[in-house]
């Protein structure tokens, strides 16, 4: 009986209906592929066609009941396991050392660790399970709002929500990555005895695997198969000025003139929401926004960019509704109201996954902001951002919400990436509120979301940015001071801010932003009341203790810039993060395992954030090396624990020395 075959560098088996094939795709890398039934589909949610050409070091070898494929450094090896002939894949690496591995059928136990079940008359709902590894820790996934850095032990679920981007790519301590490559709702377990993937919806089982000796490595692995992130424009490395928001046109001018009068160097400054007529309308509000083009003409002349905030909801009453629903460009609900989100009124988003329904929003976008030379885009609501998360109740273009939603960020960047691409642009970067795995390609600069003014909220965006880059989305921020209910006048809220704004001189992009009290009503000149503004939100609205301090790091990022630079590039061209966790940067020290609250910002600074209240000193581990702190020139020695004052005007921020 002939269990395996070889096909065009392809390992395959098939057995009882199902057909298991393992493809060589990227440098010491593998996609495992399989249906119960039919034939597999070469889907391009993120993994790139062009990766599997690049392939090397192939070999497969089959036996009557075992076979092996072996590309680079990594090796998938089926057996057949049980009683029932089941296939089980086991990876390891170039020493033979066993990597990940399927679980076992457990002879009597005849368990199935690729189990689909069927949901009758239509697809699957799909269990993979691997062998919990004791002593491995896990990183990456994504973006979620917890104090975690390691997720061994914990369940996540594999589905967006503001300020969640669920991206199902992880590092292991033990010297491979794993891409979950199916863009389902879902959930994963890495539990202590396996590890466990769901999807609710799906036609196929789809994952790849790669193989490196460093973390390094393993990610430029990573973003040679799922692509770079576009070079960062030189706007991206200083400071950003947003708020919720300005709402008319004299009002930004007047903050971004203040900036200049000031001699403080701004890149980009932000008009935030609602700044249009109705959602949907993708142009200006004539009566608050006159002449758009001058505008942003008067801000090149100061040095700063005027990025404009985009939403996908299209409200009922929008100009450009009844058109998009007759075209069928809308996502739809699958039963009941067609209403996605109920925020000022009644709306529903438009489909990301129809390729003529990006090309539509982009004309209008062209039209109406990027012909008055906008060249930065805000795309927010970009989960999307459902007013009840029912993933059950929409349907999209290439399928059910339940089996492909989680792809809609990506494809939301993409709409716009694409079109700024065919108007010439080099480049480009949008922010956005949600990522999935390819999100980078599009030049996606993913923020933590609607977050709380908080410090446990604070603690927790450092773990989001470090295992968000881990997961290959290099291009991260934060609301600097958090989104919700900060008061300007709060002297607790004031310390938060200034620790919160030091730490984000050392995230990708600085990006001060937040929804602050007390509020301001705004209304038409007809005495219409519209959607209100938050409080002040510029350097100089915190008090005179917190302007000389804000300054100063501002000053600081500028004079980083060089280095800065330096970093995108290496993002750009090997996929590398910039905020590096300790165990990413020194993978060989045992030490750096456990810390979350402290990272390299390349390989030249160790920062350490001040994240409590009252802190005026904290500890901080120094790898073995020579250390500098930059604020006070202290010099000292690795390999140990050491007390380094944080006065409020500084963080700990340590400069490696190589002799």
């Amino acid at each position: 009986m002939q269990w395996f075959e070889k096909a065009d560098r392809e390992l395959i088996w098939r057995g009882r209906g199902e057909t298991l094939k393992l493809v060589p795709w990227g440098e010491d890398s593998i996609r495992v592929l399989s249906v119960p039934m039919g034939e597999i589909q070469y889907n391009d949610y993120a993994l790139l066609q062009s990766a599997r050409e690049q392939s090397k070091d192939i070999a497969v070898h089959i036996e009557e009941e075992t076979a092996s494929l072996t590309v680079g450094k990594l090796t998938a090896s089926i057996s057949m396991d049980g009683w029932h002939h089941y296939a089980r894949i086991t990876f390891t690496n170039q020493k033979g050392e066993i990597l990940l591995q399927e679980t076992s059928p457990a002879n009597a136990l005849a368990l199935k660790s690729r189990k689909f079940e069927p949901h009758i008359g239509g697809d699957y709902a799909l269990t993979a399970t691997f062998d919990g590894m004791d002593g491995e820790r896990i990183y990456g996934m994504g973006q979620y709002q917890e104090e975690i850095l390691d997720w061994k032990g914990c369940t996540l679920e594999l589905a967006h929500r503001n300020s969640q981007a669920s991206v199902p790519f992880y590092i292991s301590s033990r010297g491979y990555g794993f891409l979950w490559h199916n863009p389902a709702i879902g959930e994963v377990t890495f539990g202590r005895n396996r590890t466990s993937w769901w999807a609710e919806s799906t036609r196929q089982l789809d994952y790849w695997v790669t193989a490196g000796d460093t973390p390094t490595e393993i990610s430029e692995h990573y973003a040679q198969a799922t692509g770079f992130v576009p070079m960062m424009p030189e706007y991206g490395l200083g400071f950003w000025q947003c708020k919720l928001r300005y709402w008319n046109q004299e009002q930004l001018l007047e903050v971004a003139r203040e900036y200049h009068r000031r001699g403080l160097k701004v890149d980009v400054i932000v008009c935030d929401f609602f700044h249009w007529p109705k959602m949907g309308d993708y142009r200006f509000d004539p009566e608050f926004f006159p002449d758009p083009a001058a505008m942003v003409k008067e801000l090149k002349s100061m040095g700063m960019e005027l990025m404009v905030s985009v939403w996908p909801q299209v409200a009922l009453t929008s100009e450009n509704y009844a058109e998009m629903l007759q075209q069928g460009l809308l996502v739809r609900a699958e039963y009941g109201e067609q209403v996605g989100m109920r925020f000022v009124e009644d709306s529903m988003f438009f489909d990301t996954t129809n390729p003529r329904a990006r090309q539509y929003v982009w004309q209008k976008v062209k039209q109406n902001y990027y012909d008055a030379g906008i060249r930065i885009f805000w795309l927010d609501e970009a989960e999307p951002e459902y007013g009840t998360y029912d993933f059950k109740a929409y349907r999209y273009h290439m399928g059910s919400n339940l089996q492909i939603g989680n792809i809609y960020p990506q494809l939301y960047a993409r709409t716009f990436y694409d079109g700024m691409v065919a108007q010439g642009q080099e480049n480009p970067v949008n922010l956005l509120r949600c990522a999935w795995a390819g999100s980078q390609r599009y030049g996606a600069l993913v923020w933590s979301g609607d977050i709380m003014s908080r410090w446990e909220d604070f603690r927790r965006q450092v773990c989001a940015g470090l295992n968000m880059g881990v997961a290959g989305i290099p291009w991260w921020t934060t609301d600097i001071g958090g989104f919700h209910n900060g008061n300007i006048e709060d002297e607790n809220f004031r310390e938060l801010l200034i620790r919160w704004f030091q730490w984000g001189t050392y995230c990708p992009v600085m990006r001060l932003h937040g929804d602050r009290r007390p509020g301001e009503k705004v209304y038409r000149s007809d005495g219409t009341e519209v959607l209100s503004s938050g409080g002040d939100n510029e350097v100089w609205s915190f008090g005179d203790t917190a302007y000389p301090i804000l300054v100063s790091y501002m000053e600081r990022r500028e004079q980083l810039r060089d280095y800065v630079r330096e970093l995108m590039v290496r993002a750009h061209e090997h996929g590398t993060p910039l905020m590096r966790a300790m165990w990413y940067a020194f993978p060989e020290d045992s030490a750096c395992d456990g810390l979350r609250d402290q990272y390299m910002f390349g390989d030249k600074y160790l920062v350490a954030p001040v994240l409590f209240p009252g802190m005026r000193e904290r500890e901080v581990y120094l790898p073995c090396g020579t250390w500098k702190n930059v604020d006070t020139g202290e010099i000292l020695q690795g390999g140990q624990c050491v007390t380094v004052p944080s006065p409020l005007e500084t963080i700990p921020v340590l400069e490696r020395l190589y002799v």
